[in-house]
């Protein structure tokens, strides 16, 4: 079926995509969900500004992502003697960086929408400022959750930004959307097809588990 790749290449190729996109989506929900809490929470002169930043990155085009990361890592760049270009670590930075925008934009939104009522009936209960904001962050779960799974559908649809700086190298950066690129150049549009059907079902499998995790560890609560 795959002419191109032998099967320990392939099995190589799908769980390092589901390494990198796990660990990017990872580090951006942990960088991410906080940024958009406080952003709300906090005001201060040229917040709009802020946020209307944010929100163009949200829309930033992978290969920019991808060109401004490669020239802070290449050798020559100011990150250079890290050595990361064209490494998996490269290729979760230019990730992080891509998808941490959205999860923030994403819960800012929901929390600018939702949290003055939520902190008022937390404060109307006896709730202190910290279980406010935590009564917050339990309220707008589902929101938090849809953030998560924003990033991770951009994160495992990616390719222009890990293409530049990992390089698409053999047993070593090459993910299956890079793998799908590489297929149809060459013309193997079947083994890219292949590719892409597993993609989505791999996809579509995750979010699935982590909406019924969401679903098994979510409690009844009351409108107001």
């Amino acid at each position: 079926m795959f002419e191109i790749l032998n099967y320990p290449e392939v099995i190589h190729i799908i769980f390092l995509t589901l390494r990198m996109t796990l660990l990017s989506t990872t580090i951006s929900a942990i960088l991410g969900i906080p940024l958009g809490l406080l952003l709300e929470r906090v005001n201060f002169l040229g917040k709009d500004i802020v946020v209307a930043i944010n929100r163009t990155l949200m829309a930033t085009p992978p290969v920019v992502a991808g060109l401004v990361v490669f020239m802070l890592l290449r050798s020559a760049g100011p990150l250079g003697n890290l050595g990361l270009i064209f490494t998996f670590e490269a290729m979760v930075i230019a990730q992080v960086v891509l998808i941490t925008p959205i999860i923030c934009g994403i819960v800012y939104t929901a929390t600018a929408r939702h949290g003055e009522r939520i902190r008022s009936f937390g404060k109307t209960m006896g709730a202190n400022p910290l279980q406010q904001e935590w009564l917050l962050v339990k309220e707008l779960g589902n929101e938090i959750f849809f953030s998560i799974v924003t990033g991770f559908g951009r994160a495992m649809s990616e390719v222009g930004a890990i293409m530049i700086v990992g390089g698409n190298i053999r047993f070593h950066t090459r993910t299956m959307t890079t793998s799908i690129t590489m297929m149809q150049r060459m013309g193997e549009f079947e083994q890219a097809i292949l590719f892409g059907i597993l993609l989505m079902i791999i996809a579509f499998a995750i979010q699935m588990m982590g909406s019924l995790l969401r679903k098994r560890g979510q409690k009844p609560y009351e409108n107001y």
